[in-house]
């Protein structure tokens, strides 16, 4: 009898596999910046052993951390299975820059790191901890393939690796015992029964629909003009922009920060969601960003992509994806900062309304059953990319050092040269910007424009900002 143990990535997450290219990597990346406090070293540099035994403490936790890629013969379908020639040494790299390193060095670095694909042979993750940053920091860049998580486990990912006790240490972790790899008949024969198995699955997942609504009738209705929407979205597609066309090998990285009390202050005055500010702050960069170009903002159709998260509370802390997403038409056309919130306001409560993110959760459990490419439905649909994500509230600590800022980098997609990834830590909204190197080669301009926007909205809602 078999003892094989593997998991079949779902159709969400296996697309993010085979939407990848060698110019358009699908892993998303993080610039963790820490204190240096009890992992200095007399020499100036950063204790990596000690990081390394740490991370390899909390593995256990994190299986999938330690698994790889296996493909089912004959089709364009991956499982995880564990990697029997584990080694943490690929993963973790160390490296220093030239002290003392200035940010503006480590955003060169992050760039190379993060536009450089991963090894698929491999568990698709890496770590780079990096000394020799000013002010007695390092920082940490990690890399991890869209395929193993999305924001919200990656939250829950960095809760795992990181403690809010300074004075939390990792024990040592038990020895690594693999499963048995299953061969490729047994893969191909238990595709086959899952092939055959598919109607009960249909009829199963058909019940907990019936079972979970007391209107089945009007969710349908709901879904059914979601999808037609949807439809209209890419019937009519987005503007053609300077963000938008082929996007080559190279990156360009930047991040910064805004008091998270500011943009509480500013929804407050504004009657809107925290959300609703980001999406208005990226409104106004992107206006002024455009009339630099010589684009005309007010004859723009630019509609952005966020994320929408749909995992269950019984989800918590599993890693793969389960996000859905809305589709935001932004008025980059409306000079008023205050109008341009009225509208985005508006456009997310109908969005609520129309349970779009429900219809697109529909596509995605019809594409476990039936196989098409969701990327070439998605194009033209939208411009841009923004994340926004809750982080936790407090500090955290690697081994005791505390963490001073975290930022995110989405990964950019076909024809997106520009991607906004936005979550908060600690009193901070942390922006992250990933873009095209030759497509947006002025994208410390952009982050000028983020940061002049938000301070714009703030004066429109007569909000006065706390001093830097």
């Amino acid at each position: 009898m078999s003892h094989y143990k593997y998991e079949l990535l779902s159709a969400q997450d296996n697309d993010f596999l085979l939407w990848e290219q060698p110019n358009l990597p699908m892993h998303g990346g993080g610039v963790q910046v820490f204190e240096r406090g009890p992992l200095a070293i007399p020499d100036g540099g950063v204790d990596f052993a000690t990081i390394r035994r740490g991370i390899e403490s909390v593995l256990p936790r994190i299986p999938r951390y330690r698994q790889k890629l296996a493909w089912i013969p004959g089709q364009e379908r991956a499982v995880w299975v564990d990697d029997p020639h584990f080694n943490i040494d690929y993963h973790m790299r160390h490296t220093a820059l030239a002290r003392p390193g200035t940010e503006r060095e480590l955003k060169q670095l992050a760039a190379r790191v993060i536009e450089r694909p991963l090894d698929r042979l491999r568990p698709l993750w890496e770590m780079w901890v990096v000394e020799g940053l000013d002010a007695d920091r390092f920082a940490i860049i990690t890399k991890t393939h869209h395929c193993m998580l999305d924001g919200i486990s990656g939250m829950n990912l960095a809760t795992i690796l990181m403690s809010d006790d300074p004075e939390h240490r990792f024990s040592d972790a038990p020895r690594y015992v693999p499963r048995p790899l299953p061969s490729d008949a047994e893969l191909r024969r238990d595709a086959i029964v899952r092939r055959l198995g598919m109607p009960l699955d249909v009829l199963r997942g058909l019940r907990d629909f019936t079972a979970s609504t007391d209107d089945v009738v009007g969710e349908v209705t709901t879904r059914l003009r979601a999808l037609a929407q949807m439809a209209w979205w890419k019937a009519v597609s987005s503007s053609d922009t300077p963000l938008n066309g082929p996007v080559g090998p190279h990156r360009s990285i930047d991040w910064m920060s805004i008091r998270l009390d500011d943009m509480k202050a500013v929804r407050k005055a504004l009657g809107c969601s925290i959300n609703d500010v980001v999406l208005a702050t990226v409104t106004g960069a992107v206006r002024q960003f455009m009339i630099s170009r010589q684009v005309h903002p007010d004859e723009l159709d630019f509609r952005t992509a966020t994320p929408v998260s749909v995992r269950a509370g019984s989800e918590q802390g599993q890693l793969g994806n389960r996000v859905s997403s809305w589709i935001v038409r932004l008025p980059v056309g409306e000079p008023d900062p205050k109008r341009q919130v009225e509208k985005i306001r508006e456009t997310t409560k109908e969005l609520k309304r129309s349970h779009q993110s429900a219809a697109i959760e529909m596509i995605e459990t019809v594409h476990e059953w039936v196989r098409f490419d969701l990327q070439s439905l998605a194009k033209g649909t939208q411009n841009m990319f923004v994340t926004n994500m809750p982080g936790p509230q407090f500090p955290l600590y690697m081994m005791g050092a505390r963490q001073q800022m975290m930022y995110g980098m989405a990964p950019l997609l076909e024809n997106l040269g520009l991607v906004v990834g936005v979550m908060s830590y600690d009193g901070e909204v942390c922006w992250g910007f990933n873009a095209d190197y030759d497509r947006v080669p002025d994208l410390a301009e952009f982050v000028g424009l983020v940061r002049s926007s938000f301070a714009s909205l703030a004066a429109a809602a007569g909000v006065e900002l706390a001093a830097a």
